[in-house]
């Protein structure tokens, strides 16, 4: 193995410029998607590790769940997905939770969609339910004009709303809103306050919103008694797990659950969905790299099909070679050279297309309105790199051993 050899195999590259055109592309195609998809993956996961936190590391959240099935089952988001509604979940249980002595506050929650109007503007929003209490827990949620409502307004079913910023620019523009009234629905709400902008988040844009007191959301306007979801204030929150156990304890007792097999509601900490949702991900990532590792195998295959045909086109060049004193390991690391350099070149373009991929998606998720922060995986150029090397030694090697065993005399004769 010299140098002599290197050159050969980089001039039969440029020879057949087309063939090792071809020979790139499914290289090119999975080292992208593998790029894209750790890159990305890193992305989404500080993007719902962020908005986990935003609700506040010391929250517990208690949501509705389908009996007799687990909170992360497939049946579960199915009969959710579904349209099942769950009423057993009330304010009282709320209530009940706060006698738990880590448990320092609550706030409950549930939610509509109608149209705002004000004058000729008309603006289709979410109703977002909730009690006073919201804007003390949330950590992402803060006043930029007004006032939040306060527990009064919601016990005495005060007709009063705070807007979402952009509820607010589309019904107001640079006009102040504060005192006016809007009507939501059939109803007449009185404006008192207007929330910082703070963008998007899962499924639902936060400055679309309409914030009203939960009570007058549920009586007036929704006809219902329940809750959607219920997040509890911890005062210390390294108990998490023995809080929600006690949690686990007074919900069964309000529900009259003996079988915790049964159990229509679900608590988690955030501590605890962050580490779901770290999993989810991962497993997300992997799967998605497997897929992209298809393209590569399938581009190792063509790999080896052209070669072993260039493997027979050169046939006389190889006599040739071995006839003036080319040894077998010559032969043999001219086409590895070959197949290796074909995928390292296609490694690299790869991980160009991979970071531009991630850079446009990165502008897309920011234009719709998400916090997402453009990175790129070292870890996943790495393993591109390793990878695309691998792919080109193992596929390369089949052909390079055939075209070193070639005999030199039956190799000339062959011309």
């Amino acid at each position: 193995m010299n140098k002599t050899t290197l050159l050969l195999a980089l001039a039969s590259m440029k020879t057949n410029i087309g063939r090792t055109a071809l020979t790139l592309l499914g290289i090119v195609i999975g080292i992208t998607a593998v790029i894209a998809v750790l890159s990305a993956g890193q992305a989404i996961s500080d993007l719902i590790i962020g908005e986990i936190e935003a609700f506040g590391g010391n929250a517990i959240e208690i949501e509705v769940k389908t009996p007799n099935v687990s909170q992360n089952s497939t049946e579960n988001a199915f009969s959710m997905v579904g349209g099942s509604v769950i009423t057993t979940l009330k304010e009282k249980d709320a209530k009940a939770i706060l006698k738990q002595p880590n448990i320092i506050n609550y706030y409950v929650g549930v939610m509509g969609q109608d149209a705002a109007t004000y004058k000729s503007e008309l603006k289709k929003s979410t109703l977002f339910g909730i009690n006073a209490s919201f804007i003390d827990i949330d950590q992402g949620s803060e006043i930029e004009l007004g006032r939040f409502f306060t527990n009064e307004e919601d016990e005495s079913l005060s007709q009063v709303a705070v807007l979402g910023y952009k509820v607010a620019e589309d019904l107001f523009g640079q006009n102040d809103p504060i005192g006016q009234s809007i009507k939501v629905g059939k109803k007449r709400f009185q404006v008192i306050g207007v929330m910082t902008e703070r963008g998007a988040s899962f499924t639902f844009d936060w400055d679309t919103l309409i914030y009203l007191p939960v009570k007058t959301l549920q009586k007036k306007m929704l006809g219902i008694d329940y809750v959607s979801f219920i997040f509890a204030e911890m005062e210390d929150a390294t108990l998490g797990e023995e809080t929600v156990e006690d949690i686990n304890y007074i919900m069964r007792d309000q529900h009259n659950i003996t079988d915790p097999d049964k159990d229509d509601f679900a608590a988690i900490t955030m501590d605890q969905a962050i580490e779901m949702m770290a999993v989810i991900i991962v497993g997300i990532q992997i799967l998605l790299i497997l897929l992209g590792s298809i393209s590569l195998i399938v581009g190792g295959v063509g790999i080896m099909n052209i070669m072993y045909v260039s493997v027979t086109e050169r046939t006389y060049e190889i006599g040739l070679r071995k006839s003036v004193g080319a040894k077998q390991a010559d032969i043999l690391w001219q086409f590895l050279f070959e197949g290796i350099i074909i995928t390292l070149l296609g490694g690299l373009i790869g991980i160009v297309f991979g970071i531009l991929i991630t850079g446009l998606i990165s502008l897309v998720a920011n234009a719709a309105g998400f916090n997402w922060q453009f990175s790129i995986s070292w870890t996943g150029m790495l393993v591109a790199i390793t990878m695309s090397a691998v792919v080109g030694l193992v596929f390369s090697l089949y052909p390079a051993r055939k075209a070193a065993k070639l005999d030199p005399m039956v190799a000339l004769r062959k011309e």
